[in-house]
């Protein structure tokens, strides 16, 4: 429970999750990064939570949960619904705590995924691929639990589990030898928030602690502003560790007491700043691993000369994500643009355009072209990769003056979708 003088989890809760989890979680390192404290002039520290076991801090909250089980709701088994990384800390508690396990994931799950789940679960845990979100999977959870008594282990909207993802901020303090200004970290359902928030405004009640969403999933943000919990219809299901469409109860009680700021980060700036990690530091991080260091251009001036954590919070990128993550990344940067373009059907319209529109360092990426009978313009799907974002309004004027017939589709998000 949490404390009715606070409405925060009581610093006992989270020192005792810390002793359960000696010898099982690794406690990962504190790390300052050059690159980035160069660039805010600041120094910028990373909690490496991607180096976890499981590669996220999530095994931290499920292990304290399952440990604490009653031995006999234990024999009957658990249940989580999870298309990530709840899914894998849940299976490797089940392995470690020798509890039989179910674990329903959306059917459209990588099958990267899947097999990391049964890996860490091994023999104690069935997967049931169900439905084609996570909604459907976790109805079929609650399902199975109200049949067969079984516990439901919910990814954060539970005490047990924040107090186990608050065991983060513990290392954080007991690493950092001097004051924390700012701490930067994803939210989700915001059970790392509430946990690691929880001992933060207790022992270092100067942190400001800085929540991050998705732009296209800003449901802890949007409740916050309107003080009630939000639904969203529809979100951008890209940055999965932290895209939900309701953050829980009990977390956003918490997270209204200890959140001083929530951003909201593109899409593509994520994937941009997943590339650098990777090109620069050599660092893997999943989408929400990525967030909280997404996030620090927008408080360049507020963090100029602070301490600053930023946690990264998982490492399980999917390598079949790349390209995708390349793509979002050159469209926000403003590096790629897509058109439909109509071109004469006549011998030497694509040569005229690639001599005359083309710039020297613009390259064609992408073209769709099929030639129609009986027309004077056949459209043509074009994707032009820049050198420079400021390259692009040279190519737009090149285009007017040669007359060339075009839309750009990059600000038709509709077209866009249902063309590229």
């Amino acid at each position: 429970m949490v404390s009715e003088k606070t409405s925060l989890l009581p610093l006992g809760k989270i020192v005792e999750a810390n002793e359960r989890l000696k010898g099982v979680v690794m406690r990962t390192p504190l790390m300052e990064n050059l690159n980035l404290s160069h660039k805010f002039r600041s120094k910028i520290r990373l909690k490496r939570e991607d180096l976890q076991v499981v590669r996220s801090y999530k095994l931290r909250g499920a292990y304290n949960k399952m440990s604490q089980l009653d031995p006999e709701v234990a024999r009957r088994g658990i249940v989580c619904a999870s298309a990530g990384n709840h899914a894998q800390g849940v299976a490797f508690s089940c392995h470690a705590l020798n509890i039989s396990g179910k674990i329903f994931m959306p059917g459209t799950t990588p099958k990267q995924k899947v097999q990391k789940v049964q890996m860490f679960g091994q023999n104690r845990v069935e997967i049931v691929l169900v439905g084609d979100t996570y909604d459907e999977a976790y109805s079929a959870a609650m399902g199975d639990c109200a049949a067969h008594q079984k516990t439901f282990i919910h990814p954060f909207d539970d005490y047990e589990v924040m107090a186990g993802q608050g065991t983060v901020a513990m290392e954080i303090l007991a690493d950092s030898h001097e004051p924390i200004d700012f701490i930067f970290l994803a939210i989700g359902g915001g059970g790392l928030a509430s946990g690691l928030g929880s001992y933060l405004k207790q022992l270092s009640p100067k942190t400001k602690i800085i929540g991050v969403e998705p732009a296209g999933a800003p449901a802890m943000h949007d409740s916050l502003k309107a003080k009630k919990l939000v639904t969203l219809d529809e979100i951008d299901k890209f940055v999965d560790g932290a895209a939900v469409q309701r953050v829980g109860i009990k977390t956003f009680e918490i997270c209204k007491k200890v959140l001083d700021d929530m951003l909201l980060v593109p899409e593509g700036k994520v994937c941009s700043t997943i590339l650098q990690l990777y090109n620069e530091e050599a660092i893997v991080a999943e989408p929400a691993g990525a967030l909280a260091i997404a996030a620090l251009d927008q408080y360049a001036d507020k963090i100029k000369g602070k301490n600053v954590v930023c946690v990264v919070s998982g490492g399980n990128n999917d390598i079949m994500r790349t390209e995708e993550i390349k793509e979002r990344s050159l469209l926000y940067e403003g590096l790629k643009h897509y058109f439909v373009i109509r071109f004469p059907q006549r011998a030497g319209a694509l040569r005229e355009f690639l001599v005359n529109v083309l710039g020297p360092d613009d390259d064609i990426t992408h073209f769709e072209y099929t030639k129609k009978n009986n027309r004077e313009a056949g459209p043509a799907l074009v994707g032009i990769e820049l050198n420079e974002a400021n390259d692009f309004e040279a190519l737009i004027n090149r285009m007017k003056e040669y007359e060339v017939n075009y839309q750009h589709l990059n600000d038709s998000p509709d077209l866009f979708t249902l063309l590229v």
